[in-house]
């Protein structure tokens, strides 16, 4: 990676620098969530925000919001990972959802009756009691796992169809109702709960739906003084006049503490396998200008660094972890320098112990996983990935011979050319046996820091498309040249 001829910025303002630890998908073995938590903080990290979703311990009637896939964190788990992060320096915000992206909460039968629409899993009812009854309980439950937690992160981000549901048309239809209300009123009525709860409770929420609110609706929403907006973009060519335009009206509304989040893995494309360190260092780049920007009115209180693991809890894998350390060390190395200089770019490889920032193009060190936990499933996933991405592989079914003598056409007669199917079959028997052996390297290091069903889920997602065709030939093939030769 080539370190950008560009301008510096002044570094990342005072405010704290969080990681995201989005647990949905691929939650990490205790042994190794403490191996990262060292890393981060050694990279400078000053905190966590932690997405647990089916992963917490939750008791009681939530008890079915645990995973059922694999084992939950335990309470003394959740605990340790607290200290652990104390002892680093770090401090621990629990994120957990209380309008929209409750996937997790309304995918089980006896909370259908709380969406917001039969159809999607992910808004909850803003009109019945239940619904503040079940997210207060999920937050007492988190909250008292947290012993001294200052800092409460709720959600509220994309909650999709909000309005469209029976009761919303209902209260809709009163003049002067607007969308806008609806949400306003569901995250208030939380926030003030909340704040009767604990009073002490700082209360950070996504800003999304409120982008296209004007300061006037903003003021009037009773959320000035509850609430501190975290406005996110991932983008690596962020709109900054926009984005310092959008910060300054939220404090013109009366919200002058405020925060920002990047991204350095999970936000190119839903099923991203191996991410590009550019695009996330750009990204951060841009909030830099931003912050540089912005009025001397606004407390910004620091950024969040996303680390997606699904986009939401119904979807795909996103990268793992381990590929994603370079990108996260190279965005904090340029959060710290205003740039992503040399001088940057080398703290990022003596820290880590390879030669590039690109995950692909890191190069191999004795260091191993010494200082770069998860180095090896790293090397070993980035290569599978390239052998699965080989146009050999994937163009198999192009293939001259596979279009000329074992066409569909041909599959569905078995009337085939033995000589030259046989030759097929053996080319794709020893693709399949050269994939096969990489799989096994791949399985075995991610067992090591995952879940079992974390390693059948990345395999059947990336391995199983790429695979199966070959399979279905070799069979195929066995098939017709039975028919044809005695």
């Amino acid at each position: 990676m080539s370190v950008p001829d560009r301008m510096s910025c002044p570094p990342w303002p005072k405010g704290k620098k969080l990681v995201h630890l989005d647990l949905k998908g691929a939650p990490p073995r205790v042994e190794y969530l403490h191996k990262l938590i060292d890393l981060f903080s050694k990279l400078g990290v000053d905190g966590l925000l932690v997405e647990y979703e089916d992963m917490f311990p939750y008791e009681g009637e939530l008890k079915l919001l645990q995973a059922t896939t694999q084992h939950t964190y335990s309470r003394e788990e959740v605990l340790s990972m607290q200290e652990f992060a104390k002892s680093k320096g770090m401090e621990v915000i629990p994120l957990v959802q209380t309008f929209g992206h409750m996937e997790f909460v309304l995918k089980h039968r006896p909370m259908w009756n709380l969406r917001e629409v039969p159809y999607c899993v992910g808004t909850l009812n803003p009109h019945k009691d239940e619904g503040v009854k079940l997210v207060m309980e999920m937050l007492r439950q988190v909250v008292k796992l947290h012993p001294g937690l200052n800092t409460l992160h709720i959600g509220a981000d994309e909650v999709y169809v909000l309005g469209e549901g029976e009761e919303s048309k209902k209260w809709l239809a009163s003049p002067g109702r607007t969308v806008e209300q609806l949400f306003l009123s569901h995250v208030t009525k939380v926030a003030k709960a909340i704040k009767k709860a604990w009073p002490h409770m700082t209360i950070v929420m996504w800003d999304d739906m409120m982008r296209d609110m004007s300061q006037d609706v903003l003021k009037a929403s009773g959320l000035v003084g509850l609430i501190q907006p975290m406005l996110w973009d991932y983008t690596p060519n962020l709109d900054v006049d926009k984005t310092v335009s959008l910060l300054e009206k939220y404090c013109s509304a009366g919200m002058l503490d405020l925060w920002v989040a990047s991204s350095f893995k999970g936000s190119t494309s839903v099923y991203t396998c191996v991410p590009c360190t550019q695009r996330h260092v750009d990204n951060h780049l841009q909030w830099l200008k931003v912050a540089a920007s912005l009025s001397s009115a606004i407390n910004l209180q620091g950024i969040a660094i996303t680390g997606w693991q699904r986009y939401d809890h119904l979807s795909v894998l996103c990268e793992l972890m381990p590929l994603a350390l370079p990108s996260l060390a190279a965005c904090v190395q340029t959060l710290n320098h205003g740039q992503f200089s040399a001088e940057a770019q080398s703290k990022v490889t003596e820290r880590l112990g390879i030669s590039s920032v690109e995950v692909e193009a890191m190069g191999s060190t004795s260091a191993g996983d010494a200082l770069f936990p998860g180095r090896r499933l790293a090397e070993s996933i980035v290569e599978l990935n390239s052998l699965l991405n080989s146009d050999d592989i994937r163009l198999f079914e192009n293939d001259m011979f596979v279009r000329g003598w074992f066409s569909p056409y041909h599959r569905r007669r078995k009337m085939v050319t033995p000589l030259i199917t046989m030759q097929i079959h053996s080319q794709a028997s020893a693709f399949l046996t050269t994939i096969q052996q990489k799989v096994e390297v791949v399985r075995e290091e991610l067992v090591r820091f995952y879940p079992d069903s974390t390693a059948q889920e990345w395999i059947e997602e990336h391995v199983t498309p790429v695979v199966a065709p070959l399979q279905r030939i070799t069979e195929d093939i066995r098939a017709c040249v039975k028919e044809m030769v005695p």
